[in-house]
């Protein structure tokens, strides 16, 4: 299993390459090479599976055992730390009404389980290898908490995250601002997350900075991230498709996957998947931030003025990165003309579809767009229904199940991707009430610690400026402390 750039500059790349980098050096994405496909034995052959045991099934198919030995892919140890011993649950509440739970992890969000994964992916190869590397992340909210608590307490991982001030919710902010330890470095910036992918894109652009300082990224512009996500809609499919029931007629059912979408990671693994074979028809549903649903829906691939500020914060986004994937793979693996298309995009932030190439991306992908009140009306009539509370991300997608006709031949999974905890603000606009959990009450008593990125004339250059002060400066200490291992 090799990997290529979605650019088509940079290709014979293995997992560990790829694992440790951020955008490709020609500024595209990781894929495989080759996807393998899902037969229906595989398929019957995994039901059963636990959740944890389906993960390792899956990242064998993308990593070679010459590279991490199957005894050592086991991933149980990382996600044991999860409040649920099925680390993932459905829901099945009335009227067909299936809710995949991703949000036992520390941080209360589905960023949890690919994160804690692709951590101990990576500290494999650095005890391995006795090396170090440098990690940098930027955040609409959630990534940055996960890789922090991920990650945090490990000598041979430095992690610098930045996170827009003032547009994430406390609980998000705290459970970066209150960990404490020396491999953490916060930073609380004046602007958007699209605003903060501006620096960041710059210095993973720096080769010279990538490689002598062990740069790499765990934002889901990491392959293994994206992968480990696929397991997400290959545990739905097995658990909600029907699939037993339909072995009778020789053919694998459809399953509907609708998923709140952001950055486009999940929904990217979701089409991923589906290009492996498995049967699914995906709804990517968006709050007031819609390019993806203007994508899809007229071929306007361009950013609005600004990022508007919702109650879904963690996909407050209008640079839907993983939609390069989705692309790349939409349009036969051509990395000439998805690089045109994303060098267009970063430098005028508009690009207009070609109608042929919308009608394709239109027949493998459905969408929605859903505004603060729907969020709420959600929000409330889930609770008035099931006694069952919502995290205003997860209500963005099942405003689908009230407002969109259920086609009875196949079945539906909505994809929940936050604790309600984390948003307490909406859960009281709605007129709901939430118990929190031990966790989210101790965050308030911590001690904080960060670092301000403020406005400036000349603010991208500034962050750039600042952030790569900062990578060198740990990524000196780490030199003068030795190697991995005393």
């Amino acid at each position: 299993m090799q990997y290529r750039s979605t650019r088509g500059g940079v290709r014979g790349w293995d997992f560990q390459d790829v694992l440790f980098s951020g955008y490709a050096p020609d500024g595209g994405m990781f894929m495989p090479e080759s996807l393998p496909l899902l037969s229906p034995d595989t398929l019957r052959g995994w039901r059963g599976l636990t959740y944890t045991k389906l993960v390792v099934e899956v990242a064998s198919l993308f990593i070679p055992f010459q590279l991490i030995p199957r005894e050592d892919l086991e991933v149980g140890e990382a996600l044991s730390g999860f409040s649920l011993p099925e680390v993932v649950r459905i829901a099945r509440l009335k009227e067909g009404l299936s809710v995949l739970e991703l949000f036992h992890g520390d941080t209360l969000a589905f960023k949890d389980l690919a994160m804690t994964c692709t951590v101990r992916f990576l500290d494999y190869f650095l005890r391995k290898q006795n090396r170090r590397a440098t990690v940098l992340v930027g955040t609409s909210g959630d990534t940055g908490g996960s890789a922090i608590h991920s990650a945090k307490g490990l000598c041979g991982l430095e992690v610098v995250v930045v996170y827009p001030r003032g547009r994430i919710t406390p609980v998000q902010e705290k459970h970066m601002i209150t960990c404490l330890e020396d491999n953490v470095h916060v930073f609380a910036a004046d602007g958007s997350s699209d605003d903060i992918d501006q620096p960041l894109r710059c210095l993973f652009a720096d080769q010279e900075l990538v490689r002598s300082h062990g740069l790499m990224s765990l934002n889901s512009v990491n392959w293994s991230r994206v992968m480990i996500q696929l397991a997400h809609f290959i545990y739905a499919y097995l658990e909600l498709s029907g699939m037993e029931q339909a072995e009778a007629k020789g053919e694998l059912p459809e399953l509907e996957v609708v998923v709140p979408t952001g950055g486009a990671g999940n929904i990217a693994a979701g089409y991923i998947v589906k290009q492996m074979g498995l049967p699914l028809k995906l709804v990517a549903m968006v709050n007031s931030n819609d390019i993806v649903h203007r994508t899809v829906t007229s071929g306007d691939f361009s950013m609005a003025a600004n990022v508007t500020q919702t109650l879904a914060p963690a996909i407050d986004i209008q640079d839907p990165y993983n939609m390069e994937r989705v692309f790349w793979l939409l349009l036969g693996r051509d990395g000439a003309t998805v690089k045109s298309m994303l060098e267009e995009f970063q430098q005028s932030h508009r690009h207009s579809l070609l109608e042929n190439h919308r009608k394709l991306l239109s027949q493998v992908l459905s969408t929605g767009t859903v505004s603060d009140e729907g969020i709420l009306e959600t929000m409330r009539r889930c609770w008035e229904e099931n006694q069952y509370v919502l995290c205003p991300h997860s209500a963005v997608a099942v405003w689908h199940h009230y407002h969109c006709p259920h086609n009875p031949g196949i079945n539906r999974c909505y994809i929940a991707t936050a604790s309600p905890a984390k948003f307490q603000a909406a859960v009281q606009r709605a007129g709901l009430t939430f118990d929190l959990p031990k966790a989210v009450l101790v965050l308030d008593k911590l001690a904080t610690r960060y670092q301000n990125l403020e406005r400036s004339p000349n603010w991208c250059k500034d962050w750039e400026d600042r952030l790569r002060e900062k990578i060198q400066s740990v990524s000196s200490v780490r030199k003068n402390k030795g190697t991995y291992y005393s």
